[in-house]
Order: structure tokens, then sequence, then C-alpha cells
């Protein structure tokens, strides 16, 4: 008992003596990536990425997390590919501009912060929870606090209404997200 108290009294200490992540933060689009991995014929992984994220966080009393990203910036490093993703047969970016995840809720842990929400591809909304694990937290040279959170998770492309070449490319796609943060 007498050391269970002692190791919660140590953890409070060390959860008020650092900084603490209950704040809000502007992204900084800048130094935030989307990358994403899908098979193509089952025989390798390819990676694109998103070169537009914009969001804020708030892990306070509001527990807020908005986050999207404009499909017209898909990034795959080949223009008649891009093209492609953009139309109906894939994101239809015409109909369907951004994905966007909604946060409801935020649990901060030892590893940074669970965050429970919807996300919003094609048209459809899913609830998603996903584990951001704090990467590092300090000043930058101008003086600005900043934090890195990063996740990565695996959706069905399909649950989203985008079922056009499953099998040639994967139903499965991996989300890396990678965000860096400015205390506001």
């Amino acid at each position: 008992m007498r050391t269970s108290l002692f190791a919660a009294a140590i953890l409070a200490i060390m959860t008020f003596a650092s900084p603490s992540l209950a704040d809000t933060w502007q992204v900084d689009a800048v130094h935030t990536s989307v990358v994403f991995k899908v098979k193509h014929l089952d025989i390798s992984n390819f990676y694109g990425r998103f070169n537009e994220i914009n969001g804020s966080l708030d892990t306070g009393d509001n527990a807020l997390f908005d986050f999207t990203v404009p499909v017209a910036s898909i990034d795959t490093n080949n223009t008649k590919r891009d093209d492609h993703l953009r139309s109906p047969d894939f994101f239809n970016a015409k109909q369907f501009p951004t994905i966007s995840f909604k946060g409801s809720s935020i649990t901060t842990n030892d590893n940074g912060m669970e965050l429970k929400g919807e996300l919003t591809l094609h048209g459809v909304t899913k609830p998603l929870t996903v584990q951001m694990n704090k990467i590092g937290e300090g000043e930058d040279q101008r003086g600005s606090h900043r934090i890195g959170l990063e996740t990565t998770f695996t959706i069905k492309r399909s649950d989203f209404g985008m079922d056009q070449m499953v099998g040639p490319v994967g139903d499965e796609v991996t989300l890396t997200i990678s965000i860096e943060a400015i205390r506001q």
C-alpha cells in the first residue's frame, strides 16, 4: 500500500512538472505529414501523401480535435495516377473535396493521447479511435512552444464506398499522420 501511494505521488509530481498536453494547439502544416500505404497487385506496397493539412487540437476542457485534408492535394509522384485518384473511380475530389477527422474525446496517457472521433472519407463517416504518440515537445527558435504527435492506423477503403479496383489495388490502406503543432 505504501509503495503504491509513493508511486502515485511520484507520477503526480512528474505529470505536473512536465509541460502539459492540456492546451490549444494549431497544426503546423509545413511540418506535418499524411502518408498512406496500399498494396499494389498484392505483390508490393505503394506509398503516397497528401500535401495540404489543416487542423487544431484542444486538449483542455473542450477536448476537441479537428483535422482536414484537401483530397486534391494527393501526391503519388505521377500526375496521371494522381488525376485518376481524384476521379470518381477513387476519391471523387469534386464531390467529396476533403477528408476529415473530428475528435469527440481525448484521453491522455503515458505515450501521448487516445483520440476518439469520426473519420469522414468519400462522404461516409465512421467512428475511429487512434493512439497519438508523443514524439517530443519544446520551444522553437522563436520561442513558440511545439509538440510532435504521430499515429499509424489502417482502414478499409471499401468501408467508405471506395470499392473500385479492389484487388489490383488493396482494400486496406495504412495511414501515418505525423503532426507538429504550435501552442496558441
